[in-house]
């Protein structure tokens, strides 16, 4: 998503780039991860020690932000820029979870309200058009095909095209497109680290 103005500044707005890091700001901050040490100790074959144990796995994966999609097992990066292509602020969800639910934290995580939100059809929804309004800002989002059609001006949606961009001069760092940390905290330690490298060179 890109947010309209060029002078926004992405510092000192907690779960931002530039602010500590803190629980329930932007991001999942989870416990240190629980490693079981299966091969040191003789047990029931996985397939016999029931659903409790599958369930204790399902909710770690949830924890530090890990899913199974179509395109494997991975995590789900979401990501709000200026008009500059800068990123501002990041939320991470597993891979099988919907981006939508992260849109509005993320407008609501800009240090001003923007001119102008932009966003492709993965978040087209009434609710985020009406919270767009609610703050004071346009919005151009493509209605999906089994939608009413609605206003989205040209002239605004080209520019979504910074996000791409940016989400390509991120992904040069092998750790943000392929996720080698084993933590959600890690991982958006490496998504903030990569867009503060990315600020300075522009």
């Amino acid at each position: 998503m890109v947010a309209g103005r060029s002078d926004l500044h992405p510092l000192g707005s907690p779960g931002c780039l530039g602010a500590p890091a803190q629980p329930g700001a932007g991001a999942w901050y989870p416990a240190p991860h629980d490693f079981s040490g299966r091969h040191q100790r003789a047990g029931a074959p996985e397939g016999c020690r029931g659903s409790p144990k599958r369930g204790s796995q399902a909710q770690r994966d949830d924890r530090e932000a890990l899913g199974r999609s179509r395109g494997g097992y991975g995590t789900k990066a979401c990501v709000i820029a200026d008009s500059l292509g800068r990123a501002i602020a990041f939320r991470i969800a597993p891979g099988q979870a919907h981006e939508l639910p992260e849109a509005i934290p993320l407008v609501d995580s800009l240090p001003d309200v923007p001119a102008w939100v932009v966003a492709d059809r993965g978040y087209s929804s009434h609710s985020f058009r009406e919270h767009t309004w609610s703050i004071g800002a346009k919005r151009a989002i493509p209605a999906k095909s089994n939608e009413a059609p609605v206003a989205c001006p040209d002239s605004i949606y080209t520019n979504r095209n910074v996000v791409e961009r940016l989400w390509a001069r991120l992904k040069e760092w092998r750790a943000v497109a392929t996720r080698y940390e084993k933590t959600a905290r890690s991982f958006m330690g490496v998504l903030c680290l990569a867009a503060t490298l990315d600020w300075i060179k522009r």
